[in-house]
């Protein structure tokens, strides 16, 4: 009989340790899958849009992600409407799917200098585009970088739970609520 080789799916403080340690290994590892993320928000008419982003921080103690994007963007328009989105990922080694729903907060200007100031000068660049994103342009390269830190927005998102299903030999899922201090519960797989 062969060992499980996720044992921390089998309790729940420690699955919930191990979600919170591949967020986290996202912002840092660029091969890790956490650190493109889907994100999900609803338009103004009730649709769901979804895309990948770049985790930019993951802080377990606070409870909350942050996302770098472009201010004139979409989803920020959607997000002023509708405070709230859901974040994807799966991790195929850990055969592990996580789903987050959290509000989400826009943070500009002042509040967000000192993390413009860490963003490396290509990666500026995302933030400022001519014209804005999802606009029109008549060729595929009819557009502008440029860096512009009034185009610079977090998205901090406060995550309110988390539900991880991992795919092992038996199916484990859980949920964690900020409610219950993340206490957790097991979920019928």
């Amino acid at each position: 009989m062969n060992a499980d080789p996720h044992p921390w799916a089998c309790n729940l403080s420690q699955l919930y340790a191990e979600v919170w340690a591949r967020l986290t290994r996202g912002v840092h590892d660029r091969h890790a899958p956490a650190r493109h993320p889907t994100l999900a928000t609803v338009t103004s008419d009730g649709r769901p849009q979804a895309r990948t982003v770049v985790l930019r921080a993951a802080d377990k103690t606070a409870g909350s992600l942050d996302i770098h994007t472009d201010l004139r963007s979409a989803k920020v328009g959607e997000l002023r409407i509708t405070p709230f989105a859901a974040v994807h990922v799966w991790d195929a080694s850990a055969h592990l799917q996580l789903r987050l729903e959290a509000h989400v907060t826009l943070l500009t200007g002042p509040k967000v200098a000192a993390i413009w100031a860490s963003v490396a000068a290509a990666s500026r660049l995302s933030y400022g585009s001519t014209p804005a994103p999802g606009q029109r342009i008549a060729q595929a390269l009819d557009y502008k970088k440029v860096a512009d830190p009034e185009s610079f927005v977090v998205l901090r998102l406060a995550v309110a739970t988390i539900e991880a299903l991992h795919l092992g030999p038996n199916h484990r899922r859980a949920q964690f609520d900020r409610s219950d201090n993340w206490a957790g519960t097991w979920l019928a797989p």
